[in-house]
């Protein structure tokens, strides 16, 4: 079995830097490169190591990042998510790995989870020279997305969410939002798996610096967010890995997207949003998700 290293690395965005950590198959050879991060308000450290790590194991190189604001990336305030910034950190790791000398630059493959694998179907649908992508349960419609939650919780998220842009605007400290919590909390991730499921990720691979809150001025982003519609616009082969019991990035719109894309593939797991992290389920998430490369982005093929 191949082995890799591990390397820090930094990269601009904006006014900021993003943290990335660069997996090098030990090999002379270039091997083509994994761009990698992760969902709504996730880190890195967050079970992506898991996937890196097989993904290396099997000869390919990953740049895997944190977004501006998020883990060891600058920015301020701490913990803001905001779509077109995040977008644009995509963009940057793009520009930044085709810098990178140790790896295949004419095979770039993007990977993103959950709000990362919407951010996925942007990204490919805005630059044709990637070579394939994997959209892992993606958040794919906001108004799916903001409706599987009850009202009442939906009004609390949508005050905080208007008082946080207002401070943003006085130059006040920022309003926080609970990421997950337990049913019928003021919480984005509040479906009856969310909590445990979060946590299993996080004890995955012993994150310790994943953050429990975020701005709330997110949660007025997410009514009008609809990264599927760009499914249509991806000329490279992208594979949808889709949950049917998916409570937090509903399957019905990720299939009704995913059959528009030209070159997509989907498969389809009887599983949660949280569970292809870990056991069982990683291990057929990941099986599909190699032999996908291994088909379409091959080891050995051509620059």
């Amino acid at each position: 079995m191949p082995s890799f290293t591990i390397e820090d690395h930094r990269f601009p965005s904006g006014q900021d830097t993003c943290h990335a950590w660069l997996y090098r198959p030990d090999s002379e050879q270039k091997r083509p490169v994994i761009i990698m991060a992760h969902g709504l308000g996730g880190v890195k450290r967050a079970g992506l190591p898991n996937f890196a790590q097989r993904f290396s194991e099997a000869g390919y190189a990953c740049l895997v990042f944190d977004y501006r604001y998020f883990g060891e990336s600058g920015g301020e305030p701490r913990e803001w998510l905001d779509i077109p910034s995040q977008l644009a950190d995509w963009d940057a790791a793009i520009t930044y790995a085709k810098t990178l000398t140790a790896v295949d630059t004419n095979r770039i493959v993007l990977w993103g989870t959950s709000f990362g694998g919407g951010h996925v179907i942007v990204t490919a649908a805005r630059h044709p020279e990637i070579t394939a992508a994997i959209s892992q349960c993606p958040f794919t419609d906001g108004p799916s997305s903001v409706f599987a939650i009850n009202m009442v919780t939906n009004a609390k998220l949508a005050a905080l969410g208007v008082r946080d842009k207002i401070s943003s605007w006085l130059g006040k400290e920022p309003v926080r939002v609970d990421l997950v919590g337990k049913p019928g909390t003021t919480a984005l991730m509040t479906s009856e798996d969310s909590l445990q499921g979060y946590n299993a990720i996080k004890d995955s691979t012993g994150a310790t610096d994943v953050p429990e809150r975020i701005t709330a001025r997110i949660g007025l982003q997410l009514l009008t967010h609809q990264p599927g519609k760009w499914a249509r616009k991806v000329r490279c082969p992208i594979l949808f890995n889709v949950c049917e019991h998916d409570s937090v990035a509903p399957a019905g719109p990720t299939l009704k997207y995913a059959v528009q894309a030209p070159r997509g593939i989907v498969n389809r797991y009887p599983y949660g949003h949280f569970d292809i992290y870990v056991g069982e389920a990683f291990e057929t998430n990941i099986r599909d998700q190699l032999n996908f490369l291994s088909r379409y982005v091959p080891i050995s093929g051509p620059s």
